[in-house]
């Protein structure tokens, strides 16, 4: 280098060192670091990829005043939850939004973890993660630069607000020649220091999320969902064959309540109104055998069968629990679905409005369907790993209306000064209800289990042997749910699906 070259480049340098300490460039520089950074990540938008059949958002969450912290995930319309399998140093920490949940094309458990048929699933997802946060880490990357030039031109213009206030104090003139230097190299450092500081805290967040995406085996993973089985409760259990599980239907409210020798009814028993001509009733008459019954009305696969349920002032343990404590257990039927979704909230909405297949409601039914079918895949789990490995019968869910609207029909019209339904509304209940018997269909074929569909007279229909109405109607306290005839079509239905050898039903083991 010749000596030239030198004095040339050594008074440059010095210049920059000069001007990296004055105030506005400090103060510029602190503004960044404090204010640029937050607001580059809050305004930078989310990548979107797909992973294990979600949209996902791939972004990075408005850093807390701390050193490192754990990435995050937000469901939409629900609440925020730390990954802490994901720990990141620096200001830059992922946040991966997903919502509504959408149920995979082949109906299987939605957190389920990637088959062994599929090794590379896990590393596509885990790249796909990494690929959509890289892009919006270079987006960030833009925006950093973009904050960078804003804040210099706006430090610029209060350097020369101030020159010139000076200047007219000392009636001194104020040349832009004396300042585009000053301005230019702080901008240079500015645009500099932003980018080290964003490929530093980059560098930091990439290692933190391919780390900690390395333990990710499938969706359940990242939220951290659990599928912990309940433990055995209560008193071991002798003498029993079989054993029903689940919500009001199989449990028959609406009926006389089952009534212990002395003519008491037993709490649990009361509160989850059991009746006389349960599905489990039905079945010990129909198969001369003895049948427990621990379905409970209000059930759902969280909170009745996995987990403990209130119910009028009572506990009741969850029903896959008590199950573990029958001894010489050889069948289970089970009976859930329309609590999980809440079916109630979709009846009153299309009777009470106009139309009720617009993108909120349906949206909200795929996502608590999803929900079911990650539950419903935790409970076969349970169901199939029970001792002794009983049979286990899947009920579907009935359809409670005709296929043809009639308007004469009272269970129609609804509750007065409501639209009621129509063929339209009749259509979309039908589809989703066979949506989820696809969910419960196809979970069960997964493990081998047998299903029953009971065919019972829907609402305003007359049966072919005249017995009498299968469903109650509107007009009763537990509208949609079975009469005594119709619990005993369901029962008749698992007793078909039991008289058929094991090794003769599709799929099982």
């Amino acid at each position: 280098m010749t000596v030239a070259a030198r004095r040339i480049r050594f008074p440059r340098l010095r210049a920059l060192l000069r001007e990296a300490r004055s105030l506005p460039t400090v103060a510029l520089l602190a503004l960044i670091a404090v204010a640029g950074v937050p607001l580059v990540i809050m305004l930078t938008p989310e990548k979107h990829v797909e992973v294990f059949g979600q949209d996902i958002g791939v972004g990075a969450r408005v850093p807390p005043l701390s050193l490192s912290g754990p990435a995050q995930i937000v469901q939409l319309g629900n609440a925020e939850f730390d990954l802490t399998e994901i720990e990141v140093y620096g200001p830059i920490r992922p946040r991966l939004s997903i919502g509504p949940l959408t149920r995979p094309p082949d109906n299987g458990p939605l957190l389920d973890a990637q088959s062994a048929d599929d090794p590379g699933g896990v590393d596509a997802a885990v790249r796909e993660l990494t690929e959509g946060f890289a892009t919006w880490y270079l987006w960030g990357a833009a925006g950093m630069v973009l904050t960078a030039l804003l804040g210099s031109a706006a430090m610029a213009c209060a350097r020369l607000l101030v020159a010139l206030r000076r200047g007219r104090t000392r009636n001194r003139p104020v040349h832009w020649d004396d300042h585009a230097g000053p301005i230019g190299r702080m901008t240079t450092i500015a645009l500099a220091a932003s980018l080290l500081l964003w490929g530093g805290a980059g560098v930091a967040a990439l290692h933190g999320t391919t780390t900690g995406l390395g333990k990710v085996t499938s969706l359940s993973d990242l939220v951290g969902a659990t599928t912990v089985s309940p433990s055995p409760v209560g008193p071991p259990v002798t003498g029993v064959t079989g054993a029903v599980i689940g919500d009001s239907r199989a449990a028959r409210i609406g009926g006389p309540l089952v009534e212990g020798p002395d003519g008491t009814v037993a709490p649990d028993d009361a509160a989850c109104s059991r009746s006389v001509d349960s599905t489990a009733a039905q079945l010990s008459s129909l198969r001369g055998e003895q049948v427990l019954n621990l379905a409970c009305a209000g059930a759902s696969v969280p909170a009745g069968l996995r987990g403990p349920q209130q119910r009028d002032g009572v506990t009741v343990p969850p029903q896959v629990g008590r199950l573990k404590q029958v001894q010489g257990l050889e069948w289970v039927a089970v009976a859930v679905g329309p609590n999980d979704l809440a079916w109630s909230d979709f009846l009153l909405y299309c009777y009470g409005l106009e139309t009720c297949d617009d993108r909120l409601s349906d949206g909200e039914f795929d996502a608590r369907l999803a929900e079911f079918a990650r539950d419903t895949g935790a409970l076969f789990a349970d169901l199939d790993d029970l001792p002794g490995r009983p049979r286990v019968v899947v009920t579907l869910s009935y359809d409670p209306f005709p296929a043809t609207f009639d308007p004469a029909c009272p269970d129609m019209r609804g509750p007065a000064g409501t639209p009621g339904l129509d063929q339209a509304k009749i259509d979309l209940l039908t589809e989703r209800n066979r949506r989820l018997n696809d969910v419960l269909a196809d979970g069960a074929a997964r493990f081998g289990f047998t299903t029953a569909a009971p065919n019972l007279t829907p609402l305003c229909a007359v049966s072919g042997d005249r017995m009498g109405p299968d469903l109650q109607g509107l007009d009763r306290p537990d509208p949609f749910h079975p009469t005594a005839l119709g619990s005993l079509r369901m029962a008749a239905s698992t007793a078909a699906a039991l008289a058929v050898p094991r090794e003769e039903t599709p799929g099982s083991r």
